[in-house]
């Protein structure tokens, strides 16, 4: 495999055993690559700063000087996807990360498939929560009728989009092409104001526009 089809991952958590630990396992995996470890803000503002690049991080919150999602903003302007990768399942933890435009949250309770399964499908440009976390974001106070301004294809795309779909797939249910699911869900964002399908996803839960599993 070469190296243009290969992941390339970032590690930043504060816990140097952790983040040795996680690099071996995910050195299992062929396609994913962890380029660069990092245990705060500053060093990965540094590595940012120098051009570098990557595919996905995985993102710790408790950092050695600030709250890891103080990066978010930098990582996004990179093309990074995000994964919080933590021990918080507290609501707060979540509607904060979820607000400031994560791709995936992952506890690191998970077995270690479930974070390479998880890095595969935000690289996709699927969104990745657990079940019982897109519940508890389930829990958040939004607002009535929301969804009356998207039009009748967007709303369906909707629906497979909160059932955690990615757009190939969705295009392969609804016969489109990728791009104009792509297309249509930057409509939705645009249109009900948020910045991410996982955002989507937690308004459509709420709003029981979707079923949860």
């Amino acid at each position: 495999m070469s190296a243009a089809d290969r992941i390339s991952v970032i590690l930043i958590d504060d816990h140097p055993l952790f983040r040795k630990g996680l690099i071996h396992v995910l050195s299992v995996k062929p396609n994913i690559h962890v380029t660069a470890e990092f245990a705060d803000v500053a060093s990965t503002r540094d590595w940012l700063a120098a051009g570098n690049k990557a595919d996905v991080a995985l993102l710790d919150r408790s950092l050695k000087d600030e709250d890891g999602l103080e990066l978010v903003p930098d990582l996004k302007s990179s093309g990074i996807k995000i994964i919080m990768l933590t021990i918080a399942e507290e609501d707060y933890e979540i509607r904060d990360a979820i607000e400031i435009g994560v791709d995936g949250y992952v506890l690191k309770t998970s077995e270690a498939e479930h974070i390479m399964q998880a890095i595969t499908a935000v690289h996709q440009g699927s969104s990745m929560f657990p079940g019982h976390i897109m519940q508890k974001m389930a829990k958040g106070e939004l607002h009535h009728g929301v969804f009356d301004r998207l039009s009748p294809r967007e709303l369906e795309i909707v629906t497979y989009v909160a059932r955690g779909m990615s757009n190939r797939a969705i295009g392969d249910e609804l016969n489109l092409s990728e791009n104009t699911v792509r297309n249509h869900l930057r409509s939705v964002l645009e249109k009900l104001g948020l910045s991410n399908r996982v955002q989507v996803a937690t308004l459509a839960l709420k709003q029981g526009l979707v079923r949860k599993e």
